[in-house]
């Protein structure tokens, strides 16, 4: 099994310019991203993107925060397009788990991204609530986790050990900070990894050995000391 590029972004012209690569094979979006895009119109700017990308598979969240207007945000969200998997989060901000959404979305084949997952427990919630046939992603947290000093490593095997009866379901490697994180996800058998477009460029460059960057790194502090004609 080979780990899937996904894109995160939002904005319409990185859609498009990214969608044209074969090492994406998807997109995830969320509200911070399509606010920052600039869209002004929630649900019409969700369509933009589609029709930017019509075929790949890509993530739009819900951002209400109550049981009834997450349910309705997320059936007009799948009712887009074919290729939405529709994102919701673990919990609501009050630390509610969303279990009863999850499996009423699931039980009606609706494609899901669940968002703001941190830990094996909390994944272990997530499949109590879901059946073995409608389509799962689990987002996993791994940088956020990395930011406050918690090793994410060993929530990702154990998710993936709790989900290997799952066909239906794919660990996603989320909040990415760097693109040596796209081989750690490769090592640990993610299904697949949400990169920015900046990363995923350094990711299409991969091949250097530690000879070529020896002499790489020397070149360019040469460079650098020859343009301020240093002396000493």
């Amino acid at each position: 099994m080979s780990t899937k590029i996904f894109c995160d972004i939002a904005e319409i012209s990185q859609i498009k310019k990214f969608n044209k690569k074969k090492i994406v094979k998807g997109f995830t979006t969320n509200p911070s991203l399509i606010r920052k895009a600039g869209a002004k119109d929630y649900k019409s700017y969700c369509k933009k993107i589609l029709k930017a990308c019509p075929e790949k598979p890509i993530s739009f969240e819900v951002f209400a925060d109550d049981h009834k207007n997450m349910i309705n945000q997320a059936y007009i969200l799948n009712s887009l397009g074919k290729n939405v998997y529709v994102k919701v989060p673990f919990c609501n901000s009050k630390g509610i788990f969303c279990g009863k959404i999850i499996k009423e979305l699931n039980k009606k084949n609706i494609k899901l991204n669940i968002t703001a997952v941190y830990s094996s427990s909390q994944t272990k919630k997530i499949l109590k609530n879901i059946n073995k046939k409608s389509k799962v992603i689990i987002s996993i947290f791994a940088g956020r986790s990395g930011d406050t000093g918690l090793d994410p490593i060993p929530e990702f095997k154990k998710s993936l050990s709790l989900c290997k009866n799952y066909k239906n379901v794919e660990i996603l490697w989320a909040s990415v900070r760097e693109p040596y994180n796209f081989t750690q996800a490769k090592q640990l058998k993610c299904h697949i990894i949400t990169v920015p477009p900046s990363i995923i460029e350094k990711i299409e460059k991969f091949g250097k050995n530690f000879k070529d960057l020896t002499i790489e790194t020397v070149r360019n502090f040469l460079i650098d000391s020859k343009k301020s004609n240093f002396k000493i």
